[in-house]
C-alpha cells in the first residue's frame, strides 16, 4: 500500500496545471451509454475512479481507446453493449457507479445495478434516483443488494420508452439530478426536474448531452427542463466534448499555498466555479489575482482563521471543508466550521490532531483554534478530501509526515505529489512491498 512522505516547511513556487474535474468526468463517461455511436472526451483526468468507471463500462461491452498523443483524450463506443449490469465487485469501490442506472434504463429499457453499499463520509441514499425513475414509468425492485429496473413491454414484446414527468426530489442530490437528467434525454415527452442540483458539473453534463442532440434548458438552476428525443448521436473531431477544470483540485492547491506560503499560478482553471472558496480565502488574507483561465495565489505569513458553513452550490462546497480546516489549523485566531451535507465528514479531525492541530467537534460543528506550528507524524487518510487535508497539513508541519492509505487520494487527484513536487514541495511516494 502506497504512502506519501512529506518533509514540511517549504514555500511553494511556480505553476500547476489543473486537470479535468473528477465529478464531471464520471457522469460524462456514463453518458456515453446513451448513444450507439462513438463519443470523444477531452481533458479526462488520470484517476483511479476514472479507471474503475472505464472497467465498469467495459464489462458491459463499451469499448474505449485513449489518444496515442494525449492520454487525457478518450473515445468510448457503446454500440455493442451486451450486459446492462453493474456488479457489486465494481460498484463497491465507487458510489458514482450508480450513474449507469439512468442511461441503461433509458436506452435499453432494463438495468441491473448493485446498491453502492457503505460510504466513509456518511449516508448517500439512492432512493431519490429510484423515486424519479418510477415517476417516469420504470418498474423497480430492490432485492439481494441490486436495483432491478425495467420499462413495461409493448405490444411487440420490446421494452417501451420512459415517459416524461415532473419530478421534485426531497433533497438536493447531485448524482440524483445527473441520473434523472440522462434518463430524461431519451424519454417520451417533457421531463421537469425540480429542486435540481446546480453544480458546475451538472452544467458540464448537460452541455455534453446537448452536443449529442439532447434538448435541455435550465441547467445550473433549480429547475431543468428536458424534451426527450428518439436518439442521441456521437461526438468526434472538433465536436468532441472538453471536460471542465476540477474546481476542487483548484481549491485544494489554493489552500495549500495559503497555508504553506509561496507564489503559485494555477493554469487551465476557472475561478467562476469556486466563488465561495475564493471569497473565504481572501477573507483569510490570502492574495489572489484572477485571469480568464488562471489564478495566481500568494501566501504571505500566517492566514487569518475563517469560519464557514457547507451548503449546496453555489454555497461553500463540502468537498473543500477538510482542506480549509487544514489551513485554519495554522491560522491566527479561532474558526467555527459547520458541516451541513454529510454527517461523518469530520473523520480527518483526529488525524489533524495527531499533527498538533487544536480542533473540538460537537455534532456537525468543529471549532478550530490555529497554532503557530504543526508537528510531523504518521497519519491515516479516511476518505478522498480528508487525504488532501492531511497533505496540506504535512506541507506546513515541522519534520516528516507520512500519509497512509493514499489510495483514497488517487481516486480523485491526478498525480498530486508530482504537481506539488513541481512547485517546490518535498514530497515523495513510498511503495511498500
Amino acid at each position: 500500500m502506497d504512502k506519501l512522505l512529506i518533509r514540511g516547511g517549504r514555500r511553494l513556487q511556480g505553476e500547476v496545471t489543473i486537470s479535468g474535474a473528477k465529478n464531471a468526468a464520471l457522469p460524462d463517461l456514463c453518458a456515453t451509454l446513451l448513444s450507439a455511436e462513438p463519443v470523444t472526451l477531452h481533458n479526462v483526468p488520470r484517476l483511479k475512479d476514472v479507471g474503475t468507471t472505464l472497467k465498469l463500462l467495459g464489462n458491459m461491452g463499451v469499448v474505449h481507446e485513449a489518444d496515442a498523443a494525449d492520454a487525457s483524450t478518450i473515445t468510448l463506443d457503446a454500440g455493442q453493449v451486451h450486459t446492462p449490469e453493474a456488479p457489486y465487485e465494481l460498484v463497491k469501490t465507487m458510489r458514482a457507479s450508480i450513474l449507469v442506472l439512468g442511461p441503461l434504463l433509458a436506452r435499453f429499457g432494463k438495468a441491473r445495478v448493485s446498491l453502492p453499499g457503505g460510504c466513509a463520509i456518511g449516508s448517500r441514499p439512492v432512493d431519490q434516483h429510484i423515486k424519479g425513475l418510477q415517476a417516469m414509468g420504470a418498474q423497480i425492485m430492490v432485492a439481494h443488494g441490486y436495483i432491478e429496473a425495467s420499462t413495461p413491454l409493448g405490444n411487440d414484446g420490446q421494452p417501451t420508452r420512459l415517459k416524461g414527468a415532473r419530478i421534485t426530489t426531497d433533497m438536493v442530490t447531485v448524482t440524483g439530478t445527473e441520473n434523472l437528467l440522462m434518463a430524461a434525454t431519451l424519454a417520451e415527452g417533457e421531463t421537469v426536474l425540480e429542486n435540481a442540483a446546480q453544480e458546475p458539473e451538472i452544467v458540464d453534463l448537460a452541455n455534453l448531452l446537448i452536443a449529442m442532440g439532447a434538448q435541455i434548458e435550465g441547467q445550473g438552476t433549480h429547475r431543468i427542463r428536458i424534451q426527450g428525443v428518439d436518439r442521441l448521436h456521437g461526438l468526434s473531431g472538433t465536436q468532441a466534448h472538453h471536460i471542465i477544470p476540477d474546481r476542487i483540485e483548484t481549491g485544494t492547491f489554493l489552500c495549500a499555498v495559503g497555508a504553506a506560503g509561496g507564489d503559485v499560478t494555477l493554469r487551465r482553471t476557472d475561478a467562476d466555479q469556486l466563488e465561495a472558496v475564493i471569497d473565504k480565502l481572501r477573507e483569510a488574507g490570502v492574495s489572489l489575482d484572477i485571469g480568464p483561465d488562471w489564478i495566481r495565489v500568494q501566501g504571505k505569513g500566517r492566514p487569518k482563521a475563517v469560519g464557514f458553513r457547507t451548503k449546496e452550490h453555489p454555497g461553500f462546497p463540502t468537498d473543500m471543508q477538510a482542506q480549509f480546516m487544514a489551513l485554519n489549523s495554522v491560522a491566527e485566531g479561532t474558526a467555527v466550521i459547520q458541516e451541513n451535507i454529510f454527517e461523518n465528514r469530520f473523520m480527518h479531525v483526529n488525524e489533524l490532531i495527531r499533527l498538533g492541530a487544536k480542533v473540538n467537534v460537537d455534532g456537525h460543528t468543529a471549532v478550530v483554534t490555529g497554532v503557530p506550528q504543526l508537528s510531523g507524524a504518521i497519519v491515516m487518510a479516511t476518505d478522498l478530501r480528508a487525504s488532501a487535508s492531511l497533505v496540506i497539513a504535512g506541507l506546513v508541519a515541522e519534520g516528516e509526515t507520512v500519509v497512509d492509505r493514499i489510495y483514497h487520494l488517487d481516486r480523485g487527484y491526478d498525480r498530486m505529489e508530482e504537481k506539488l513536487r513541481g512547485i517546490g514541495a518535498d514530497i515523495e511516494r513510498v511503495k511498500e512491498a
